[in-house]
């Protein structure tokens, strides 16, 4: 590794974060001969992408470029270019040709064939070594030099060195799992640049909830059921999946791709937030009370509560007795029509109330970021500032759970590393 000390350094290109991103950034400006140089704060590179998909690194999707773009949201649009210049088939390409083989999972997430994220990460500093990218971690941007306020003349470190570059490329990530060196470094620095901060939020986050029967149901998963986020009583979301109680609330893959929308109406005050699970998604309420009514004829002398640990699991059939207001002991012969209702009202809407998403800090990614609308969709670069590139988490981009934000991150360092050798022509 290199280290840099004041005025002693330049570059052609330099980017800033050792990410996926960044470092997909410097390998492909390095292909064009021009000189590259990468500095990471961190002693080592790729620090956060070793713990994607828990250690196994969900790289990619199989999706085509429609669904990706829908992947994203609102914001999906910006990505066309970018997708479409490093694609999910281009990315499984480029790692099949580094010795990485890929696997895709029947829901169409792409793994190294190995499920070792330390592969991906092998790969990737190959890739730096052979597009001869000089690297510096332990190095740390702490402004940006500019020659008049409008073109990019190089980065002044925190040590106190100067690195001079024609272009640089932002690359920083955003602010979830800073033990990693996501601490939202490259905000302060597009602002520097009279870039606009979209407030951040956590992404793909667990929620919290209040509700005191939730320690009762800590470490319960319930698999096949359906969500429903619900935004003062109205629906605002809906997935089916597995849905998993934590000590804090809930958790799970579904409930994940569905907390922006909760987050986002939790910021507005007055707005009553809560999730609503279908126990039962198979049968509609007339089947459910009508399979209820059939239990109850057939077993009356057996009480409710038998009833109920037959049909749910022993901690959620204590909570959903309690909730349902019949009295322990009651034989299901005693139990009233309007009872039955009640019942199967409840297994068809068992409500969570959701107070807040869980910090920030433990979001699987960052919202908010870079405001999109200041940087050219064709080449990453600022439309403020000439010779600047933003590309990967740092921007105002974040995708649904399953391998869409590292194929964004690498698409976009792609089309940044790209752009930018190409400008220096």
């Amino acid at each position: 590794m290199k280290n840099y000390h004041a005025n002693h350094d330049s570059a052609d290109i330099l980017v800033i974060g050792g990410g996926p991103a960044g470092i997909m950034a410097a390998g492909r400006a390095g292909e064009s001969g021009a000189k590259i140089t990468l500095i990471e704060k961190n002693t080592g590179l790729g620090l956060k992408l070793l713990l994607t998909g828990g250690g196994r690194c969900n790289l990619t999707n199989s999706a085509d470029l429609k669904k990706f773009i829908s992947a994203f949201g609102k914001n999906g649009n910006f990505l066309h270019r970018a997708v479409s210049v490093f694609s999910n088939k281009d990315l499984i390409t480029f790692f099949n040709s580094r010795g990485v083989p890929t696997r895709a999972d029947p829901d169409g997430k792409i793994f190294p064939s190995d499920d070792k994220a330390r592969s991906v990460l092998a790969a990737l500093s190959g890739y730096l070594k052979t597009s001869k990218v000089n690297i510096a971690c332990g190095s740390q941007a702490a402004g940006i030099l500019t020659r008049n306020g409008s073109k990019i003349e190089g980065v002044k470190l925190r040590d106190g060195g100067i690195v001079r570059s024609k272009k640089l490329i932002i690359a920083t990530g955003g602010v979830s799992y800073p033990q990693t060196g996501s601490t939202g470094d490259g905000y302060a620095l597009a602002k520097q640049c009279g870039h606009t901060i979209i407030p951040l939020r956590p992404g793909l986050t667990a929620l919290e909830s209040d509700d005191l029967f939730i320690k009762d149901l800590q470490g319960l998963t319930l698999q096949g059921v359906e969500l429903s986020v619900l935004i003062n009583g109205r629906k605002a979301a809906a997935e089916r999946g597995e849905l998993l109680f934590t000590h804090f609330g809930v958790s799970g893959p579904k409930l994940l791709i569905m907390s922006a929308i909760a987050v986002d109406a939790l910021l507005e005050p007055g707005n009553k937030v809560e999730l609503s699970v279908n126990l039962a998604p198979e049968q509609t309420p007339a089947e459910l009370t009508a399979a209820i009514q059939k239990y109850f004829a057939g077993n009356g002398a057996k009480t409710f509560s038998t009833y109920l640990k037959a049909a749910l699991p022993a901690s959620l059939s204590s909570v959903f007795e309690r909730l349902s207001g019949i009295a322990r002991g009651r034989q299901c012969a005693s139990i009233t029509g309007a009872e039955r209702k009640k019942i199967a009202e409840l297994f068809g809407d068992f409500r969570i109330h959701i107070t807040r998403p869980r910090p920030i800090q433990e979001a699987t990614v960052t919202r908010g970021g870079v405001n999109l609308a200041e940087i050219n969709p064709r080449t990453m670069e600022s439309h403020l500032m000439r010779g600047l590139y933003f590309c990967g988490e740092v921007l105002d981009l974040d995708g649904i759970t399953g391998g869409y934000n590292l194929q964004e991150a690498f698409s976009t360092g792609c089309l940044a590393g790209q752009s930018a050798a190409a400008a220096l022509e």
